[in-house]
């Protein structure tokens, strides 16, 4: 082996692995994503489980102060909610989730069968991403 190919196999061995290592970080970078994703889509749940929760018809209610919604009582009074940071139903917020952001809208919707309902749109933000979750709530227990 002469000192040429030596060089020759050194420098083909090192942009080998120079584009290797280039593809491992790219994936240990990206490799929260899926958490920031997960936890997104289980503040989105949690939120539109709470919205569906509650009774179809208005009913008179005060209104609270900054992300509290312990006096909602209705599916009406979500819309138009918004908090930069997630709180838990009394307002506290929740300093682990201080990064996520989520608004709440409920707009009048027909089903196809002509069935009265209210569509509920839950948007969860962290950074640049958002997460929309969609769902409706007929008035089955009237």
């Amino acid at each position: 082996m002469t000192l040429l190919e030596l060089v020759l196999a050194i420098a083909v061995i090192g942009i080998g692995l120079a584009g290797l290592l280039v593809a491992f970080n790219q994936a240990v970078f990206r490799s929260a994503d899926p958490l920031v994703r997960k936890q997104m889509l289980a503040i989105a749940e949690e939120m539109m489980e709470e919205v569906r929760l509650k009774p179809f018809a208005p009913v008179a209610s005060v209104a609270p102060a900054a992300c509290a919604r312990n006096t909602y009582n209705d599916i009406d009074d979500y819309n138009g909610y918004a908090a930069a940071a997630v709180c838990d139903i009394d307002g506290n917020a929740i300093p682990s989730l201080a990064a996520y952001g989520v608004t709440v809208t409920v707009t009048a919707a027909n089903l196809p069968n002509g069935v009265a309902a209210k569509r509920i749109v839950v948007t969860v933000s962290h950074g640049g991403d958002t997460l929309t979750l969609t769902g409706y709530r007929t008035n089955w227990a009237a």
